[in-house]
């Protein structure tokens, strides 16, 4: 069954950004590329520019996420993963990474940094009051369940 797709609206900040795009039919996460040259020194993080600006649909958010091969060939991540890009947000969006690996690490306009995913958002009405439903779970938390 095909979905008719939401529209993400993107605006170019400079001449260089790349647009995200999907790398591959049915992917999660569309590519998100640096427009800035910087070299990432070990344990070094810094917020690396995409020259972009988007407006998120109505009830999404944005989620910015680690690429794995970054992660496993460099040790180059998302700091915050993953980072949240609230609907009403209207700045350049900027990758929060960090380098974790022990080489520095160049980045440069157009290198692929990070996927965005588009999630939809839930809000929830609070109501203050005692949480009195009992679970199996219960209080069990870190390590609850052995390693």
């Amino acid at each position: 069954m095909e979905r008719t797709p939401l529209t993400l609206q993107v605006e170019r900040l400079t001449a260089t950004a790349c647009l995200p795009s999907y790398a591959h039919p049915g992917d999660a996460g569309m590519d998100l590329c640096a427009d800035e040259n910087r070299t990432l020194l070990p344990g070094e993080r810094a917020a690396v520019s995409t020259g972009l600006r988007i407006a998120l649909p109505v009830g999404t958010e944005g989620q910015v996420r680690p690429r794995s091969g970054l992660s496993i060939k460099h040790g180059i991540t998302v700091i915050n993963a993953p980072g949240t890009i609230d609907e009403g947000y209207r700045g350049e969006v900027k990758v929060l990474l960090i380098n974790l690996g022990q080489e520095p690490f160049v980045i440069e306009p157009g290198m692929r940094i990070a996927q965005l995913v588009i999630a939809p958002v839930l809000r929830v009405a609070i109501a203050e009051g005692a949480v009195t439903d009992v679970t199996v779970r219960g209080e069990g938390g870190f390590g609850s369940t052995g390693l």
